[in-house]
């Protein structure tokens, strides 16, 4: 996956949309003025910084020399994402939705319903 197909996946998510508080570098990936993801260059490389529950950001990290704590983020809840390739794309989307349905749980309980009546559970937590 590079910038765009992630960009792309990323802004498909149910009125998601892309900010920019940290300067033209950093996208800024939001449902509901709450970030879920952000996404840009570190070094030569696209990284992507993903919500991920604490247990499961510790295994991802183990296994995927590409998962690091989350750059610049808390680094319990979050982890940076190189896409260099050695993560296969199945499990780059599946941490997108996830980190997007971890965003979405958090959100005020009116706000969340609206989201589930207009696109599905389905659609939400992938």
């Amino acid at each position: 996956m590079d910038y765009q197909s992630a960009r792309t996946y990323l802004l498909s998510k149910p009125e998601a949309f892309e900010d920019f508080p940290f300067g033209p570098d950093t996208a800024v990936m939001k449902i509901k003025q709450r970030m879920f993801a952000t996404l840009g260059y570190q070094g030569e490389h696209v990284a992507i910084n993903l919500k991920c529950d604490p247990t499961e950001a510790v295994m991802l990290r183990d296994v995927f020399t590409a998962v690091i704590p989350g750059y610049h983020m808390n680094k319990k809840h979050w982890n940076t994402v190189f896409l260099d390739g050695s993560v296969p794309r199945p499990e780059l989307e599946r941490m997108i939705d996830r980190s997007y349905g971890l965003v979405v749980k958090g959100l005020k309980k009116i706000e969340r319903e609206a989201l589930l009546l207009s696109y599905g559970e389905a659609a939400i937590y992938r």
